[in-house]
């Protein structure tokens, strides 16, 4: 039996550099999304691959949503908030050029409003909406918050993001009015600072400009906003 991949050195190689194996399509998803296997020397580990040709065509997004999985990685990384799993881009998948994030293992039948009920999880869930408000998030569906064997918390599916306009619709919206954590208010502070080259390259410069000034922003009012008084605020379907 493999050893189990312990780290996340370890698992940005084997993502990076493993063997991959589609196991199947993942049910569901509005754009081709795959269960992998990942086989790197005595490593193996399960993946979710995201392929660019399997992007359905949107209207106020362009084609490579792939690569904002990966800038939504980037800026956990960057921030320290640490929300996403490990995530990189592979141009030599099965289907072409796309993302591959690690698998989490996860009880499915929890979701961010399950999690809310029993009041344990608030402060992890404030963390991914803080960073949802700095990566502008336009699709946080209850469902792409998942709970881990350990009683971690990871935000998923975040092709959505960064886009210049405020393009914010979540579900989490439980927290309008207070005040943001410190460690939302130091992610807000390094972002202002000189953003990684890893992170610039995946994005447009517009986008880039977008990120700090949204940073900039929640620096000065220090709260989490309120939802604007119209469906465009809640994703659809909410879960």
């Amino acid at each position: 039996m493999s050893p189990a991949v312990s780290g996340t050195e370890e698992w940005l190689r084997l993502l990076s550099s493993g063997a991959v194996t589609i196991l199947g399509q993942m049910p569901w998803s509005s754009n081709a999304t795959f269960l992998v296997e990942l086989h790197l020397d005595d490593l193996e580990g399960r993946a979710i691959y995201k392929p660019w040709r399997g992007e359905r065509p949107l209207r106020d997004f362009p084609g490579g949503l792939f690569r904002r999985e990966v800038a939504a990685y980037e800026l956990s990384v960057l921030t320290g908030l640490a929300v996403v799993p490990e995530t990189v881009e592979r141009d030599d998948a099965p289907l072409g050029p796309g993302s591959l994030q690690r698998f989490i293992d996860a009880d499915f039948a929890e979701h961010y409003f399950t999690l809310m009920e029993s009041g344990a999880h608030e402060p992890a869930l404030k963390l991914i909406a803080g960073f949802d408000l700095l990566a502008n998030n336009a699709d946080r569906k209850g469902g792409h918050l998942l709970i881990d064997r350990s009683g971690r918390i990871w935000g998923i599916d975040n092709g959505l993001c960064f886009h210049v306009s405020n393009k914010l619709r979540t579900v989490m919206w439980d927290f309008a009015g207070e005040v943001l954590p410190d460690c939302v208010l130091e992610a807000c502070e390094t972002v202002c600072g000189e953003l990684p080259s890893r992170l610039i390259d995946l994005l447009d410069p517009a986008e880039v400009a977008a990120l700090c000034e949204r940073a900039a922003f929640y620096l000065e009012v220090r709260t989490f906003p309120a939802p604007e008084d119209d469906y465009r605020a809640y994703p659809w379907p909410l879960v």
